[in-house]
């Protein structure tokens, strides 16, 4: 008896040292529009060192971006996770995921500050914020509790356009990128918030995936691969665009594996034409300017393309 009590107290030692380990995760995203956010979910989720605590939805239509973020989770067997909706607003996008979004089982969730609230209250200095859309629920929540916003370790997002734009390496001038553009003066709360701030911007995001790439990943006999695949024909009979660009999964990428794109401390002010201009000033950001591309292609191809299937839920 002795011999098994010993074993059971090394194993939850041993559970809570790995758990240690862990970095606890909490993902903002306006999911549904274009294709990266599907990506960044689903590297997150198949990324063992990863804990993802919830989920909450920005900017548009916040809940069918719930019902999209819920199904995706279904498909990677973590239905588990909670889900919140963020704060609806006007959107001149287009929802190009929308029928696989309006196939979720679930319909009903909670109010996504709330669970950003009270997820960082219950993990005090702990959980990384991935932002990956337009920043209005991160400015709301400075407003409203400032103090419990301080509380989190770090925020790590995918927004700006430091030195290079849309146009990527052949650019010769930054551009007013759509996260910030679309809300700039959440922006600057954020980047005035004191709170470390990694950034990746679109000089290290531009990074499409080829044909062989998706390929590999579609290929898997796993229910988030045919998910992608059909979330990406969607966005590609949507758009005409057949090639994703995975701006958003750079910033979820810095997390899992750091040395993809290394960063640089800054200064950068957000001027409300959605800007982010370098000056003179105490660093207030750290920020990748050049990713390690190969590095980040062979993450992907790691994580998505040679999982085993988590869950056998039809992707309809």
């Amino acid at each position: 008896m002795r011999a098994i009590a010993l074993l059971l107290l090394l194993l939850c030692v041993s559970g809570v040292a790995r758990a240690a380990h862990h970095e606890l995760v909490f993902l903002d995203t306006d999911i549904g529009d274009d294709i990266d956010d599907a990506f960044a979910l689903t590297l997150l989720l198949q990324s063992p060192k990863v804990e993802l605590l919830g989920v909450s939805t920005a900017f548009g239509n916040t809940q069918l971006r719930a019902q999209l973020a819920s199904r995706l989770l279904d498909a990677n067997g973590r239905s588990g996770i909670p889900v919140g909706t963020g704060i609806a607003s006007p959107s001149r996008t287009t929802f190009t995921q929308r029928k696989w979004a309006e196939g979720a089982s679930q319909t009903k969730f909670v109010d996504g500050l709330d669970l950003l609230t009270k997820t960082i209250q219950a993990h005090p200095g702990k959980v990384t914020l991935i932002a990956i859309g337009p920043l209005t629920n991160i400015g709301a929540l400075i407003d409203r509790d400032p103090e419990t916003f301080r509380k989190l370790k770090r925020v790590v997002i995918m927004g700006g356009s430091v030195y290079k734009g849309y146009r990527g390496k052949s650019s010769t001038s930054p551009d007013a990128e759509y996260n910030i553009k679309m809300d700039a003066a959440a922006a600057q709360k954020l980047f005035n918030s004191g709170v470390p701030l990694n950034v990746m911007p679109l000089d290290s995001t531009i990074l499409p995936l080829d044909a062989t790439n998706a390929g590999k990943i579609y290929g898997q006999p796993a229910a988030f691969a045919a998910a992608l695949k059909e979330l990406a024909a969607e966005w590609t009979a949507s758009t005409g665009n057949p090639t994703p660009i995975l701006y958003d999964v750079m910033a979820v990428g810095s997390v899992v594996k750091p040395n993809v794109c290394p960063l640089t401390p800054m200064h950068l002010d957000v001027d409300l034409q959605g800007y982010t201009r370098p000056g003179p000033g105490t660093p207030n950001v750290n920020v990748c300017l050049q990713a390690k591309e190969s590095r980040f292609y062979k993450l992907l191809q790691k994580r998505l393309a040679h999982s085993p299937a988590q869950s056998t839920e039809s992707t309809r």
